[in-house]
């Protein structure tokens, strides 16, 4: 079969391998896969990121946002069967270890991941355990069903700490899960949506995805906007993606007294912080780490199964497999906002 391999250790590295078709061991199944995104972790394993680097064992097999349909079950598998459309959580938790047993699977301290673990779903096939399979109404696209991961990223981001409806949110950094946020934010009753990205692409789509004000930082001060917009007040909610210094700032200034910082995608190194202000301005700070499982599954899935949330303009480009390094160039050049893969 034809797979999408991670081959060298360095920046780039990546090639199509003609692989062999796996079988599924106990407790597995596999799946014949329908699409699979691109997303921001296969970026870092792209630009090989110390991070990712000192966990992967090459060849392998990249991708963990996928859907497909079931076409075999290892010995055991009795809550899935052949023909079952399903989506990959891509956290394989332990169901041992302490925040598992505590109803945290999401942080299990022994997870691993497709396509970083072991080979994803960059291929015409992948096998995987059978508890991390969601199964899926067969009407929904494929394309829908392989962003149902990070868009459970959105929804954990939302439902956490105050939660978003009635409130002011801020989404700083418009790559697909904070699209998906805004998406999600206003699904969930947000009264206004705020979102900043410098990509004129990426904030043309938070539009499309329902924001009320787009910012780009790079013409307008985001503070300044968001000061003028709620009476000096500052927003309830401000959830963090850019993983830049400046957006972790600028997140911080534009909070109300009180509000909710939410931390999704972290500074790549330390950054200096004055806690003097943080002990006066008083923000509740919320870390995000992937979702909530299965919780954040059941609170995402009906707002796409209903139609009240539509992802399909953040899926800005369908590929086929054989043009996966097309994807990655594109993401680099700022021409994409989520390419999918299609065996």
């Amino acid at each position: 079969m034809l797979a999408l391999c991670k081959l060298e250790a360095k920046e780039g590295g990546i090639g199509l391998r003609e692989v062999d078709v796996p079988s599924p061991g106990a407790g597995e199944i596999r799946l014949k896969i329908s699409a699979a995104g691109i997303c921001g972790t296969d970026m870092q394993i792209y630009k090989w990121a110390p991070r990712i680097a000192r966990r992967m064992r090459l060849p392998l097999v990249m991708g963990h946002e996928a859907s497909g349909v079931v076409d075999a079950l290892g010995p055991g598998v009795t809550d899935v069967s052949i023909g079952d459309h399903v989506s990959l959580e891509s956290h394989v938790f332990c169901g041992h270890c302490k925040p598992c047993r505590s109803g945290k699977a999401h942080l299990c301290t022994n997870t691993t991941y497709p396509g970083i673990d072991f080979n994803g779903g960059f291929a015409e096939y992948a096998v995987v355990p059978a508890r991390i399979a969601w199964k899926n109404p067969a009407h929904l696209p494929h394309h829908i069903a392989a962003m149902l991961e990070p868009f459970g990223i959105a929804v954990h981001a939302s439902m956490e700490g105050s939660g978003v409806s009635g409130q002011t949110v801020l989404v700083n950094g418009c790559g697909p899960i904070g699209l998906m946020n805004v998406a999600a934010a206003r699904a969930l009753g947000a009264r206004t949506v705020i979102a900043c990205d410098p990509n004129p692409l990426r904030l043309a789509t938070a539009s499309t995805m329902g924001a009320d004000r787009v910012v780009n930082p790079k013409d307008e001060d985001i503070v300044k906007v968001v000061r003028d917009m709620t009476a000096g007040d500052g927003v309830d909610v401000g959830i963090e993606y850019s993983g830049t210094e400046a957006g972790f700032r600028a997140v911080f200034e534009c909070l109300a007294k009180g509000g909710d910082f939410r931390l999704v995608g972290a500074p790549p190194t330390a950054i200096p912080v004055d806690f003097t202000f943080w002990l006066l301005k008083c923000p509740r700070m919320i870390n995000i780490h992937g979702r909530r499982i299965w919780d954040s599954w059941v609170q995402a899935t009906p707002l796409l199964y209903s139609g009240k949330v539509d992802l399909s303009p953040i899926a800005s480009h369908i590929l086929p497999l054989k043009d996966a390094a097309k994807g990655f160039e594109l993401i680099l050049s700022g021409e994409a906002v989520k390419p999918i893969l299609v065996p």
